[in-house]
């Protein structure tokens, strides 16, 4: 290739990242499942810069305590800004302005006024949900746990509990074990399902099972739904920060996911054994919510049931499984080994169990 040749490409680069930004295509790249196309996600440009000034190899050397990055998230909280983008509201465009709304103001009816604002910057076809008019939703809130229209995500083989579905409108990683995991992805320090539930008996049970790990985005549906069909076994809820789950903060030194508030369920199903559901936390979460009907233990739960919510901001699950017990789908494995996340929606197929633990 001549130096002309070299230039042409520069510039179509340029040109391409160009487009990116100004679509705010600026996101951890992903494959979307419908299409098999590599895309970027949407992401306000302020959160990128703060993502990568937050964690960094370089910030994370320097704040080994975490007490820069716990002091800006106890900043943020108290002033109404983002813990990824400590800025002050008034200093930031109205559509990222969007994404910082504290949980008390986006309950409010005034916050209604942004709803359509929201739904233009991340192209929301609403058409999915019911109701579809931005005018019903009386607040911010209210749309943000919005329901999806019937129909709209059909469960894959909704009778046969042999198959295992996604748990959310979200982008996803899989992986046949924790440290396989922990060698691509989840990069925390001391992240470990033991650590995860703070229970030294059960989490041995997961330890080096096959673990899915799916990252849900502020524009995405709230609402969790249960991978699998059986009876609840455990509940417990755990109290903890709000910070950052995009994948620079998960494949960051800082262990995001275990110190991030969260409640979990284990469901007992005869074909996948024991499978553990963890919705966790994220930066303006104003709630981890697990149905009160799962958390009693015996219930009966079926796949594809609404297991929960998350209030307004980006929110993470881990769903884990015993050894050897389920087959996780071939076009979510591989993505996930090149650390591609995929783009999925609740209902789809996750994998289908094995015959046995091995």
């Amino acid at each position: 290739m001549g130096v002309l040749g070299i230039l042409h490409a520069a510039v179509d680069w340029l040109l391409g990242w160009a487009k990116l930004v100004q679509n705010r295509e600026i996101g951890w790249l992903t494959i979307d499942r419908k299409t098999g196309k590599y895309k970027r996600e949407q992401q306000p440009i302020w959160k990128k810069l703060k993502l990568l000034l937050l964690f960094n190899p370089l910030t994370t050397w320097l704040d080994t305590t975490h007490a820069m990055r716990l002091y800006m998230h106890n900043s943020a909280v108290k002033e109404g800004t983002s813990p990824a983008t400590p800025i002050p509201i008034s200093f930031v465009p109205q559509a990222d302005t969007d994404m910082r709304l504290s949980g008390k103001k986006e309950a409010t009816p005034a916050s209604a006024k942004r709803i359509r604002e929201f739904i233009s910057f991340f192209r929301i076809d609403m058409t999915q949900f019911e109701p579809s008019d931005p005018n019903a939703f009386a607040t911010f809130e209210d749309f943000f746990i919005r329901h999806h229209k019937p129909g709209s995500r059909p469960i894959f083989e909704e009778n046969d509990p042999s198959s295992a579905i996604c748990v959310a409108d979200s982008r996803v990683v899989v992986y046949e074990a924790v440290a396989e995991s922990k060698k691509i992805w989840i990069k925390g320090e001391d992240f470990s399902i033991t650590n995860l539930v703070m229970d030294r008996k059960l989490g041995p049970q997961f330890g080096d099972g096959p673990v899915a790990s799916f990252r849900l985005s502020p524009q995405d549906y709230h609402r969790y739904h249960s991978p699998v069909s059986g009876r609840i076994k455990v509940f417990r809820s755990m109290p903890g920060d709000y910070y950052e789950v995009d994948p620079l903060a998960i494949r960051s030194g800082v262990d995001i996911l275990t110190r991030n508030a969260r409640d979990y369920v284990v469901i007992d199903s005869e074909e996948f054994g024991e499978v553990l559901f963890v919705a966790i936390g994220a930066s303006q979460v104003g709630t981890v919510q697990i149905h009160e009907k799962w958390q009693k233990p015996g219930a009966e739960i079926k796949k594809g049931d609404e297991l929960g919510t998350f209030q307004f901001g980006g929110s993470s699950i881990i769903v884990a499984f015993q050894k050897g017990r389920i087959q996780f789908d071939e076009d979510l494995i591989e993505p996930s080994k090149r650390a591609v996340v995929v783009d999925v929606e609740v209902g789809m197929s996750l994998g289908r169990a094995t015959s046995k633990a091995q």
